[in-house]
């Protein structure tokens, strides 16, 4: 699939304040780091949730649970919408039972990984409460889901994607949005 990009939408430095923001807007809503832990989704959501375990950890002098979770197998439509799924890691190091979870991804877009990952999540147990964090909320949801913590909302129409470039995977960080042709 082709794509033209339409515009920067987040640079290196706003990239780095808006996680900043996140990190400690989950801090005080959580009032405080006891009982929080994170958990990054596959691929993206894995790098934010480090980069925000990071942050919380600088301002607050102390480290939080960090956790890795791939929901490929749990999604609704993998069976059609992947020709062959790629699971990829999944690691949970710690109890989940009574924590509060900061579920963390890149994009949210029609809200469908995000309720495979809850169902993925909830076999590891039973957390106090589940909050989702996302860098990027594009709107078009199908689900009833709504992120806690949201770094840009930016509505799109459907011919264009938000993209979210990454220094661990693409060599720069950067939002943008991008006009896809089919």
């Amino acid at each position: 699939m082709e794509y033209r990009i339409k515009t920067v939408l987040v640079d290196a430095q706003g990239f780095d304040r808006t996680l900043t923001r996140l990190a400690h807007e989950i801090v005080e809503r959580n009032r405080g780091t006891a009982n929080l832990a994170i958990v990054g989704m596959q691929t993206r959501g894995v790098f934010l949730a480090k980069r925000l375990a990071e942050k919380i950890q600088t301002a607050e002098g102390i480290g939080v649970p960090l956790g890795t979770l791939d929901a490929t197998l749990y999604r609704d439509d993998f069976r059609t919408r992947l020709k062959s799924p790629k699971a990829q890691i999944t690691d949970i190091p710690f109890d989940i039972y009574d924590m509060n979870l900061v579920l963390v991804d890149d994009v949210l877009y029609t809200g469908r990984t995000v309720r495979a990952a809850l169902d993925a999540l909830m076999d590891f147990g039973r957390p106090r409460r589940i909050q989702l964090a996302v860098l990027v909320d594009r709107g078009h949801r199908e689900m009833p889901i709504r992120p806690d913590f949201i770094g840009k909302n930016i509505p799109t129409s459907m011919n264009e994607e938000v993209r979210v470039r990454m220094n661990e995977i693409d060599g720069e960080d950067a939002v943008l949005l991008v006009e896809v042709s089919p």
